[in-house]
Order: structure tokens, then C-alpha cells, then sequence
């Protein structure tokens, strides 16, 4: 994938978006990666209409100061609205678009977009909490799993960043996270943050 903007549907029904030409020396730098409904936006059930999206406070100045340190940004998020015909590709693709004017940075901001389309029953696909997307994702571009970390609201997130190496943590701006996954996260060394700002601010030392 050398093109500085492309973007496909997998064998598997996986949509990859490619917005920048692979750069040289991913090695030497750290990468994020961030669910979408309730780590960015506003979690809104099987969202199709791109006027609901609503961006999550201090997101886009936790992006601009995570872009400006020199982090790698990727997007991972969950879809099976596709699989059960709720809405289709050109709905979350709108949606997107929506979420980046609103973050109002270039849309060329995450490296790679994984939307996942499957049902939660499958199994094999790029799913969270499977860690296919990452696991690629640090094979393609020799990322350092030590410098790497997963940010999402749901314990599936934390999982995802788990199986695949890396580091992982929790937001609380999206499904209420309950005992048992604060306890999960307790012995899982996941930290808990109230937004993802106060994540880049506590875990990345990105203070203003």
C-alpha cells in the first residue's frame, strides 16, 4: 500500500482505509490505538445519521497534542450494523467524515482505519477484541509493542490491546464500566481515565 490515500474492502469484508503513504523509521516512534463510538464520540446506538455524531469533550485537543508528540494514530472500531443490515459502508464512511470535521485536523490523522463489520459470533475476522488489525499493524510497520497502547470504553478494547502486546486503558465516556471490569482492569495493570485528555495528560505526560 503505497498510495498516500486509499481504501478497500477485504477478502473478509473488513474495511482498511490507508490515508498516508507508510512512512520510514514507524519503528522509532510510539502509536495509539482508538476505538471510535464512546472513546471519540458519543456512543449512539447502530449510528447511521452523520448529524448525530457529536464529538466527546476534549477529544480534539487530546488528538492535536498526541498528533504534535509525534504518536502514530489508528482507528479500530466495531461495526456489525453492516452485517445485520442496519446501515452499510457509505453510512459509517459519513459518519467518519463527520467525526474528522469535527475534530477539525487533517483528515489524513490515523495512519489506518479498521471498521469491523462482523457479528460478535464470528470468529477469525478483525472483531475487538481480536488483535488482527494491531497485530498486522505492528508487523507491517516494526512498532515497538512496549511504546504502543489501546484506548477504548468497553473491556473488549483493553482485551484487544492485551492479546496483541501492547499496553491498554479504559475511558469512561462511553458504556458505564462496571465492577467487574474495574476489577479486570485492576489485575490487568489497565489504568481508567475519565476522558481520553486526561489519558494523554496522566499515561503520555501531554500536558498543555
Amino acid at each position: 500500500m503505497n498510495k498516500a490515500h486509499s481504501s478497500f474492502v477485504g477478502t473478509e469484508g473488513t474495511w482498511v482505509e490507508v490515508l498516508k503513504a507508510p512512512e520510514q523509521n514507524s519503528s522509532a516512534r510510539p502509536a495509539l490505538f482508538l476505538d471510535r463510538d464512546g472513546t471519540l464520540i458519543k456512543d449512539v446506538h447502530y449510528l447511521k445519521n452523520p448529524e448525530e455524531v457529536e464529538l466527546i469533550k476534549g477529544v480534539g485537543e487530546a488528538l492535536s497534542r498526541m498528533s504534535k508528540a509525534g504518536f502514530l494514530l489508528f482507528m479500530h472500531t466495531n461495526q456489525s450494523g453492516i452485517a445485520r443490515g442496519y446501515y452499510d459502508w457509505d453510512d459509517v464512511w459519513a459518519c467518519n467524515l463527520k467525526m474528522m470535521k469535527l475534530i477539525d485536523m487533517p483528515e489524513n490523522l490515523f495512519e489506518k482505519t479498521c471498521i469491523a463489520p462482523e457479528w460478535p459470533e464470528k470468529e477469525g475476522g478483525y472483531r475487538k477484541p481480536s488483535a488482527r488489525f494491531e497485530r498486522e499493524m505492528i508487523e507491517e510497520l516494526d512498532l515497538e509493542k512496549s511504546k504502543c497502547w489501546m484506548i477504548g470504553d468497553r473491556w473488549s478494547d483493553a482485551q484487544t490491546g492485551l492479546l496483541a502486546g501492547m499496553r491498554s486503558a479504559l475511558v469512561e465516556t462511553g458504556k458505564p464500566i462496571d465492577g467487574n471490569t474495574r476489577s479486570d482492569a485492576l489485575a490487568s495493570n489497565v489504568p481508567i481515565h475519565s476522558d481520553l485528555l486526561e489519558f494523554a495528560e496522566r499515561e503520555l505526560g501531554l500536558e498543555e
